[in-house]
């Protein structure tokens, strides 16, 4: 028996070759052997690949609040519009890069998304600098950010291949949770690494910021020029230490095949809800608290609910292996409500303590249902299939990024507050709900995962 055993592991070389030729890893003999080893590198290369992407991608949420501070002249509406915009390319690039991943190989493909990440970094760098950068050009530098958006389609996809079902939701957690991490590590750092020039004149000059009739330097280009040489170093990591999978090699027509299921829709209906309320609350938070409560520091508090949202995703893949996706989803969007309903209780009072409360627990269903729909896909899927899904799903999701801080603009603009657009999401997340239970957690449901 043990002789048969092994002549079903797939031999590898000792020096394990940047492409893989055989894998199985629903194959338990060689998964413990050979596969979860393997396996275990790629995650840790691939999460601060993806942390550093998110890092990039929501620069603008935390560069947005302080331009006006450091003599540029923006409204309201362009800050909101700069805060999204990384949302609508970054969404956009995903649909593309989650079939990019088959045809040119994870590890290849990890190397060239994270080292696009420099375009804008160094771009952003230089640009706010000079009050006098039109803002043609911000809007410009404010997509490209997208690159970093668009990583975790491909991200979330190559990782999908080298897990097997068992503990696939509790993988993906891993790497989508932690890379989701890059949100409140930009919003946390930034306010500290600006405050002094730590490039030294290779840098550039400091920024004069007046704060309550006060003046003080602020080199605002540090919030960009901060993630060059970790980018640098991580494609370095990734060349030497990540595995592109033979398996997994397919060309777009064999993964389109997935746009013809009716679930691939639904689930990505329901990925918005989750991961477009995370990646878009993060982008809009700050600006929110600034336009709504004066004389409170925006990011002193902002970076607090994607850094809860992406510590949980990882427990909402952990329970939904335990407990079923589609019902860890269905609870925690009834919590989702509640929590939406307090949002704008707080609002229309003007309680920040309360209205930062309800704001955090938003964050914290949406990151456990980041988790739970993503385990779900597994379930429904094929395993080629899945990972396709899963990088379309995160395409669409993504688009939140620049709808919610666009609707929170446009409301604002309109209203003079942010209620209209909180209304339309709670009618919405009510949709996401009824669609959980009757697809998915029924008794009859058409597919119980």
């Amino acid at each position: 028996m043990q002789t048969t055993i092994k002549q079903r592991i797939p031999k590898q070389p000792e020096k394990v070759p940047a492409t893989i030729q055989q894998w199985d890893p629903e194959n338990e003999a060689f998964w413990e052997s050979t596969g979860k080893r393997i396996a275990t590198r790629n995650l840790w290369i691939s999460i601060p690949a993806l942390l550093l992407a998110f890092c990039v991608w929501q620069l603008w949420s935390v560069v947005a609040v302080n331009l006006n501070s450091v003599g540029f002249q923006f409204s309201p509406d362009q800050l909101f519009t700069l805060a999204a915009l990384p949302g609508l390319t970054g969404a956009t690039l995903r649909i593309f890069y989650t079939f990019l991943v088959p045809i040119v190989g994870g590890r290849n493909f990890t190397i060239l998304s994270t080292a696009s990440l420099l375009i804008p970094a160094i771009g952003i760098g230089f640009a706010v600098q000079n009050p006098e950068t039109p803002y043609y050009v911000m809007v410009i530098l404010a997509a490209l950010c997208g690159f970093g958006g668009g990583n975790f389609a491909s991200s979330s996809a190559n990782i999908s291949f080298f897990y097997p079902k068992k503990v696939k939701g509790t993988a993906l957690g891993m790497n989508a949770g932690l890379g989701n991490l890059g949100v409140s590590v930009v919003q946390f750092l930034t306010p500290v690494i600006v405050t002094f020039g730590v490039f030294g004149s290779l840098g550039g000059s400091a920024q004069i910021l007046t704060k309550n009739g006060a003046e003080q330097q602020q080199w605002l280009q540090n919030a960009a020029f901060i993630w060059v040489v970790p980018i640098i170093l991580t494609c370095i990591v990734a060349y030497f230490g990540m595995n592109n999978l033979a398996s997994a090699k397919s060309s777009f027509r064999e993964q389109a095949v997935v746009f013809k299921n009716k679930h691939t829709w639904i689930m990505s209906w329901l990925y918005t809800m989750c991961f477009g309320s995370f990646i878009g609350y993060s982008a809009a938070f700050p600006l929110l608290i600034k336009t709504s409560f004066e004389g409170i520091n925006p990011l002193t508090y902002a970076f607090i609910g994607p850094l809860l949202g992406a510590l949980i995703r990882p427990v909402g893949g952990w329970l939904s292996d335990k407990l079923g996706g589609a019902k860890v989803t269905f609870w925690d969007i009834i919590v989702m409500l509640g929590a939406t309903v307090g949002v704008i209780y707080f609002l229309s009072v003007h309680h920040f303590t309360g209205f930062l409360l309800m704001f955090l627990l938003l964050f914290i269903t949406t990151g456990i249902a980041n988790g739970s729909t993503f385990r779900m896909i597994p379930v429904i899927f094929k395993q080629k299939e899945a990972a396709a899904v899963i990088g379309f799903t995160s395409a669409i999701g993504a688009y939140g990024a620049f709808f919610i801080p666009k609707a929170f603009g446009l409301a604002i603009d309109k209203t003079g507050a942010p209620d209209a657009a909180l209304y339309a999401f709670l009618a919405y997340y009510v949709t996401c709900l009824v669609i959980t239970y009757w697809f998915y957690f029924r008794k009859n449901a058409e597919v119980k995962c």
